[in-house]
């Protein structure tokens, strides 16, 4: 099979695209829109003037009350997942990789802006996006350097990541043995542009009207075509290298159909629209399919995955076409449905709900209202009509007879909607785990109510939410923890140096292991944290009676476990480094295995992590000597050039003075011997 070209590869391209859409659209496109109305509380459509047009807010009730105890869960520690070794060897190095992607996600992205959105969007709309990637940016600065000699010039520009701004040179005054004065060049002042190049991961929530993907695909692998169309301006386009005179050409292109429909909606309640036409070309959208597809391109029969850069609401102008190795992305749905990768939402389990006790509601309110200001029987020519529309409390109505003024009598129907609506509630709790047991846990509610049925009412609830956030950390959490580790071990060249447990260490992920498991860290259980302590001091306490009793050397537990309880509750509390109050259980190990075996006899556990040390510690410094001895070799080669251009420069002046002064004596002599008139 011969190699695609552009052109091929751009309709395969734009077919997958057209298809994506319409199966989007048909499936999702429009229950997602319906989601936000009924989130936003919007009218229903079928409201009538003179009637009450209330709506019920029950799927927005449910999300707002999920959302604190789901991000309670994966945001109660500063450690949303933890690596695992697979081997002992990997172990140091698995927790600073453990610390270092977490500090990624807090603190080089908004981590808890990120993970809010990614979970909402999965409750809201079926499905959370995050988008991650390797993000090569530059950071520019400007600096003035003054009275820089030659040899410091040198060194200055033969570093590719300075640019000379302005350069002034400062002269000085050489007088010649014939007094004549010459200026020569003594220094320089310098403005230069240094640019910086850094590297990092870079994560970004994706809009779900923005994110399609091929027909029926069961997960993320099972895809074969996955597309981010989204819109950029044709500056930022252009500031990243393309062609300006290419994309202008795609210029002003914005979503057609549901795709723009769907944007406006979320913004409906805000401003009427999301179409901007601005009068400068360089801010106008450019339509961009950012594309992870498996595809033969090169004809060898075996499809593989790259990542391809195209514009154009069509997408098959191609400006970018990579072979990659991952799948830049990270989904989650709230509930999971089997063989599919879009799960349901709480908007499906809420949808019929919240339509029903809007209109229970609403005829509730109505029978109140007509029972309140009921509806009058006016005999005509009987009234005063004026009397009778004038409706002030305490007001005369005029009329001829008696009897000509009847309320119409209204019949309530609180008796048989009031217990259907709490049915309803009943049947919201089963389906989502949200109730009024659980919101506070109202005194009213759980009166005359034993311990052990509310202990019951609160885990019964609490089992549904641990669903969720179980079902998230397992998919979506995962998959975006496994990608940035991929990200940095294959992208990052360089050490980093960065601030971990309150010290700042270097991190380089590309030294070589075995590979990590990856474990979700989530704070899942029924206990809060006042129960945990307790339960902990409970353990210490236990603990502290067997060490007294038995002594240190017992079969049940040693002092290492007994501080790795104490350690416990010190994170529990809410403090990020607990080797502030009490040693790591390994050290306190070593540290009795140490005085077991006396000073003479040092520990092996204790020589070996002390020789990892050393050698790291050696192998550091031997680098940063061999930096350092490359750089002065550099420095001194650019000065030994540097010298010999100043040492011909000042032969060339000393030689010019010395033609200078025989010239003068040249002219002495002459003038001497000429005649006298």
């Amino acid at each position: 099979m011969p190699k695609m070209d552009e052109n091929e590869l751009g309709s395969v391209i734009r077919s997958e695209i057209q298809q994506a859409q319409n199966y989007f659209e048909t499936e999702f496109a429009d229950a997602r829109m319906k989601a936000i109305d009924y989130y936003l509380g919007e009218p229903l459509g079928n409201e009538r003037d003179g009637f009450s047009s209330v709506v019920s807010h029950d799927f927005a009730d449910v999300v707002e009350t999920l959302m604190p105890s789901l991000m309670r869960i994966f945001t109660s520690s500063d450690k949303y997942v933890r690596y695992a070794p697979r081997t002992p060897e990997d172990a140091e190095r698995a927790d600073q990789l453990t610390d270092y992607v977490n500090y990624i996600i807090n603190q080089d992205n908004d981590g808890y802006r990120v993970i809010h959105t990614f979970i909402k969007d999965s409750l809201l709309f079926k499905l959370g996006v995050i988008k991650f990637g390797w993000d090569e940016s530059y950071e520019v600065e400007e600096a003035e350097y003054n009275d820089i000699t030659d040899e410091e010039l040198v060194t200055l520009l033969a570093n590719p990541d300075i640019e000379v701004v302005s350069q002034k040179e400062n002269t000085q005054t050489i007088i010649a043995n014939d007094g004549e004065e010459t200026e020569v060049t003594s220094s320089y002042n310098m403005k230069v542009r240094i640019r910086k190049k850094s590297g990092r991961v870079k994560l970004e929530n994706v809009p779900p009207e923005e994110f399609i993907f091929n027909k029926n695909a069961k997960s993320l692998e099972d895809c074969y075509f996955i597309c981010h169309r989204t819109q950029m301006t044709v500056s930022e386009l252009v500031s990243m290298g393309y062609d300006q005179e290419l994309v202008e050409q795609y210029a002003g292109d914005v979503y057609g159909g549901q795709e723009r429909e769907e944007k406006q909606r979320r913004f409906e309640d805000i401003e009427g629209g999301t179409y901007r036409d601005p009068e400068d070309d360089s801010q106008k959208d450019v339509i961009v399919n950012q594309i992870t597809m498996k595809v033969d391109y090169d004809g060898d029969g075996i499809a593989e995955l790259r990542q391809i850069l195209a514009i154009g609401d069509s997408g098959d102008v191609i400006l970018e076409n990579d072979v990659c190795d991952y799948i830049p992305f990270a989904v989650v749905s709230p509930i999971l449905m089997p063989h599919r990768l879009v799960g349901r939402s709480i908007f499906d389990a809420t949808e019929d709900l919240q339509t029903i006790k809007t209109t229970l509601m609403r005829q509730y309110l109505d029978s109140t209202y007509h029972s309140v200001l009921p509806r009058l029987i006016v005999q005509e020519g009987q009234t005063n009509l004026d009397d009778v529309l004038d409706g002030t409390a305490g007001g005369i109505i005029r009329v001829r007879n008696a009897g000509a003024v009847q309320p119409l009598q209204a019949q309530g129907v609180g008796r048989e909607i009031q217990p259907l609506m709490q049915y309803l509630d009943e049947v919201k709790a089963d389906r989502t785990g949200v109730s009024r047991q659980t919101q506070g846990l109202d005194p009213s509610v759980l009166q005359s109510t034993t311990a052990s049925a509310v202990q019951a009412t609160v885990k019964g609830s609490q089992q549904k939410v641990e669903s969720y956030a179980r079902t998230i950390a397992e998919t979506g959490m995962k998959d975006l923890f496994r990608g940035i580790l991929h990200l940095i071990t294959n992208y990052q060249q360089q050490p980093r140096i960065v601030r971990l447990r309150n010290k700042f260490v270097p991190v380089d992920p590309q030294e070589g292991s075995s590979g990590f498991d990856i474990i979700v860290n989530v704070g899942l259980g029924t206990a809060n944290d006042e129960q945990k302590v307790s339960i902990l001091q409970g353990i210490a306490s236990k603990q502290e009676v067997i060490l007294q009793t038995l002594g240190v050397d017992n079969p049940i537990c040693n002092l290492a476990q007994y501080a790795n309880t104490l350690r416990q509750m010190v994170d529990v509390l809410g403090f990020k480094d607990a080797d502030q109050f009490f040693k790591p259980p390994q050290v306190v190990q070593a540290e009795i295995a140490q005085r077991q075996q006396g000073q003479q006899q040092p520990n092996p556990e204790i020589e070996k992590i002390q020789a990892e040390i050393e050698a790291e510690k050696i192998k550091l410094e031997s680098k940063i000597e061999l930096d350092r001895l490359k750089l002065q070799a550099e420095i001194e080669l650019k000065k030994e050039e540097a010298m010999a251009r100043l040492d011909i420069r000042r032969q060339e002046m000393a030689l010019e003075a010395e033609l200078r002064v025989a010239k003068a004596v040249t002219d002495s002599d002459i003038s001497t011997n000429l005649p006298r008139n």
